[in-house]
């Protein structure tokens, strides 16, 4: 990286991991997900789809835009592919609507498989209508200008979390969350077998087996104090 601008810097060829790897994660949920990996890489709460949407999982294509100007989206969708998912950072905080149908067109003609930025988009009964899922900090109609210079493909932190280029990201009704490219295997095998034990453990509270139980929660809750009494004592019979 010597010698490379810190801006300005739009990266070809990042390393994405193998299709079959990312696909993987499509079935399984961000919460599932989340644990399986240690309760790590969820994004900020405030990142919601702008839109119910069917779960995601893709490459991350990063981009780093100035406050208030998308050119730099314009240029990542040059260096997209199919099964990315772009993850949006603004360099400061800013609400304004950086994404839209325009550029959804453009990015879904490329088999990119939605947006995650922690900023606005616009537009959205038309992302709606064409199916193009986004995760957003806000809706803003407010527009956007082309003047400054970010990067795109460069490590970024969006919504609290670092993002690298090729990550894999999760992302369904309850957020977000961003899988290290060199990790995912290990968490995909761990939360399949997480989706795989709640799968019996569905089965059995739903057959009116109770969790104190299944989870052996019993002896635990005595031992931080916790008294069963049939009535309150004192109350009137």
């Amino acid at each position: 990286m010597s010698g490379l601008p810190v801006t300005g810097l739009a990266v070809r060829r990042p390393p994405r991991g193998p299709a079959e790897l990312v696909d993987g994660f499509r079935g399984l949920g961000v919460a599932t997900v989340h644990e399986a990996q240690g309760c790590s890489g969820l994004l900020d709460a405030a990142i919601r789809p702008v839109f119910p949407s069917p779960p995601v999982a893709g490459s991350a294509v990063t981009v780093s835009v100035p406050p208030g100007d998308n050119w730099m989206l314009h240029v990542a969708v040059e260096l997209c592919g199919a099964g990315d998912v772009v993850v949006v950072a603004p360099t400061t905080p800013c609400d304004a609507g950086y994404f839209g149908e325009l550029l959804a067109t453009a990015m879904q003609a490329r088999g990119v498989r939605g947006l995650v930025i922690d900023s606005g988009c616009r537009d959205v009964a038309e992302l709606r209508a064409m199916g193009f899922p986004v995760w957003a900090r806000s809706v803003c109609a407010a527009g956007t200008v082309k003047e400054t210079l970010g990067s795109v493909n460069v490590p970024v932190v969006c919504a609290g979390q670092l993002v690298t280029a090729g990550d894999i990201v999760v992302a369904d009704d309850d957020g977000v969350v961003i899988v290290s490219r060199d990790a995912a295997a290990a968490v995909l095998a761990a939360a399949r077998a997480r989706a795989d034990r709640e799968v019996v453990s569905r089965g059995r509270y739903a057959a009116g087996e109770l969790s104190l139980d299944l989870l052996g929660m019993r002896e635990r809750l005595a031992a931080k104090g916790l008294v069963y009494v049939d009535e309150l004592p004192g109350a009137p019979s």
